[in-house]
């Protein structure tokens, strides 16, 4: 090699030098997304986050980076998934349902947590007060009055003679706890006999429905990642059981169920994606107020409804948000 070739070979790679420096110290704002079920469950939900995200000008892979994990279901992994979340440094965590933001907290106190699903945000000790969070956690609430109650009386209105409905739901769960007790109340206000039905783990679900033989006329699920992420087999057996099921969200209905009336899940994803915005510009979570849910949505498919021999009171069909047919 000649001088002129060394020295011209040189210069371009003293100029490429801080060109790579700067690719190295280049680094995406990251959001950490838990999601407590499987990919496939939650895919319109993230979607419905992205899109808002990308309307706010945070564009996957250009402006921003999303880790996904996901626990399928499985509570032991929500604080592995969290304590990785924070060796990855990110600048943000977004997950829903109180056990699995609550092991997010317990990882980090300095990462921001948005909550997409919290039922009592304030009395489980996430935050200090809704308009005022304090600490590194904010988000969006599920509390709404008597949704149990609302449910149940939906239920009454499809299901003829309905005297007898069982509570289904992963008793591990202190907030499935809580809703059973409101689903108790509502039942004895709507004067139906409560049956419960826990399962703690995907192996217990056939024996608790085995043990449903002859003692329900309908089925309320208490949704949470494992329930929602054995939703397929669940109303499978429900329905060779023919037994009528009443799901909180739109998603457990288009897997199979019956119907669901609940906040729009699709919604609060979308909002959440305000959320991960505020912080990523700079507001700290202790200032962002939570907030409640602002749509309800009722779902029912007349597939199910026709495999099972119901009919659906055309009243009903004209309140409702989607029949799936």
């Amino acid at each position: 090699m000649n001088r002129r070739d060394f020295i011209t070979l040189l210069g371009s790679a003293a100029a490429a030098w801080p060109l790579a420096a700067r690719a190295q110290q280049m680094r995406l704002p990251t959001i950490g997304f838990l999601g407590t079920a499987t990919p496939s469950t939650l895919s319109s939900r993230v979607a419905a986050f992205v899109q808002r995200l990308r309307e706010l000008g945070w564009i996957e892979n250009r402006t921003v980076a999303i880790e996904y994990r996901w626990a399928e279901g499985r509570p032991e992994r929500f604080a592995e998934i969290a304590a990785e979340f924070v060796r990855l440094k990110a600048d943000v965590i977004v997950t829903s349902g109180t056990p699995v933001v609550i092991a997010a907290k317990q990882a980090t106190d300095a990462i921001p947590i948005v909550f997409v699903t919290v039922t009592d945000p304030v009395g489980s000790g996430l935050v200090v007060s809704l308009a005022q969070p304090g600490g590194n956690v904010t988000g969006l609430s599920l509390q709404s009055p008597d949704i149990a109650g609302k449910r149940l009386a939906l239920l009454r209105e499809v299901v003829p003679n309905l005297s007898r409905v069982a509570f289904m739901g992963n008793t591990d769960n202190p907030f499935v706890l809580r809703e059973m007790r409101e689903f108790q109340t509502a039942a004895d206000t709507l004067a139906l006999k409560a049956v419960t039905s826990e399962i703690r783990q995907p192996r217990d679900i056939v024996p608790a429905f085995d043990a449903l033989k002859h003692r329900a006329d309908a089925i309320y699920l208490a949704s949470e990642g494992l329930v929602d992420a054995n939703r397929l087999r669940i109303n499978i057996l429900a329905l060779g059981a023919r037994l009528p099921t009443t799901w909180a969200q739109r998603e457990l209905v288009e897997a199979g169920g019956l119907m669901s009336y609940g906040p729009s899940f699709l919604d609060q994803f979308r909002r959440a994606g305000d959320f991960v915005d505020k912080i990523l510009r700079g507001t700290k979570p202790a200032d962002i107020p939570v907030e409640q849910p602002t749509k309800f949505e009722l779902v029912i498919s007349l597939l199910v409804a026709k495999a099972l021999g119901l009919e659906i009171p055309p009243s009903m069909l004209a309140r409702a948000d989607e029949v799936i047919e």
